[in-house]
């Protein structure tokens, strides 16, 4: 049996018997309280083309209220050159809230990251992906939008899976795999902080068209409003055609795959002015087909995962967080 095989059929074994409760191995005391609760809580165990023209709202940005909403027909959106996109990020996009008081608790990403080999255990991965000054650039100092909440957000994750559910997971390491690299069709599982800030290249769009048709799983998680709105909008519909993002209600079957999420109405930790929406993009444009993309727009779910061992967010919001990072795991690997 082949390595995603044998971590499918775990995946099976562990929604049909979703009680596999929180044991205290090897976790911080902050984690192990978050695993606790989330256990005994659980009810179950292109509009953008035609030379950057937004000729007109699509059906997700007319459902976005006020300040999100992206411009009016006839405003500018993306513009798309030979590599794609090439949209710069907003430099007045405001600093977080909070971290100022929290820049303290948290070193700097590594920038060389030493990969775990393959074995067909579940390993969280995290997209590299292009930005102003190439996929290592950062800004005022910072890590790059995409190792957002990297290494503690993907290790604290890690070790909730592996505690919560019978997936065969790697609590020793994480690994960061390029958006155009070969090497991201070995894991069925992606995930992508920060895609408003990607300036997608020709490879990198080619190369994730391939995966998520495939069967691969990508989770998009800290983008908000209209301008990281309009630049995720813009390279998916170049790399997935005649498929567009819907709104996800709370009956589709991911927020059911495991936990049973009671609610779509989450609290974001940071920019609350901004209100979340869960969307996807499914397989055939049919909302009926395998779920290919979710976007956790206007939300960070790897922020309450990254301080959910430091009493930082209240353990009912980290266990939401950490709900649905889990159901978005076991659906991709049973769907």
């Amino acid at each position: 049996m082949d390595g995603r095989a044998r971590t499918a059929r775990i995946a099976r074994g562990a929604a049909a018997s979703p009680r596999r409760i929180w044991t205290g191995r090897s976790l911080p005391a902050g984690l192990a309280a978050v695993a606790l609760g989330a256990a005994v809580a659980a009810t179950a165990l292109g509009n953008v083309r035609d030379g950057g023209l937004l000729k007109s709202p699509s059906a997700v940005e007319r459902a976005l209220p006020g300040p999100q909403r992206p411009s009016k027909a006839g405003g500018r959106g993306p513009a798309f050159s030979a590599t794609v996109a090439e949209v710069a990020p907003d430099p007045r996009r405001p600093r977080k809230a909070g971290d100022q008081g929290r820049t303290g608790l948290r070193a700097a990403a590594p920038q060389d990251f030493q990969n775990l080999p393959y074995d067909g255990d579940y390993t969280f991965v995290r997209v590299r992906f292009n930005v102003a000054g190439g996929s290592r650039g950062g800004r005022f100092g910072r890590e790059p939008p995409w190792a957002h909440d990297f290494p503690y957000a993907d290790n604290n994750f890690a070790k909730i899976l592996d505690e919560v559910t019978l997936v065969s997971t790697h609590t020793d390491g994480t690994n960061v795999v390029g958006a155009d690299s070969p090497d991201l069709h070995r894991y069925p599982i992606a995930y992508m902080a920060e895609p408003g800030r990607w300036r997608a290249t020709r490879a990198e769009v080619d190369n994730l068209a391939a995966y998520l048709q495939k069967g691969g799983f990508l989770i998009l998680d800290d983008f908000r409003g209209s301008r990281e709105w309009q630049v995720v909008e813009a390279i998916f519909a170049e790399m997935l055609p005649g498929r567009r993002f819907r709104m996800l209600e709370l009956e589709e079957p991911v927020f059911n795959a495991f936990f049973r999420i009671e609610t779509l109405d989450f609290s974001p930790p940071t920019f609350r002015q901004y209100k979340p929406y869960f969307l996807g993009i499914h397989e055939n444009d049919d909302p009926q087909e395998r779920l290919m993309v979710v976007a956790n727009f206007n939300n960070d779910i790897g922020d309450y995962w990254e301080y959910s061992d430091t009493g930082w967010f209240p353990i009912n919001l980290s266990n939401e967080a950490y709900k649905v990072g889990v159901n978005y795991v076991i659906y991709a690997l049973t769907r």
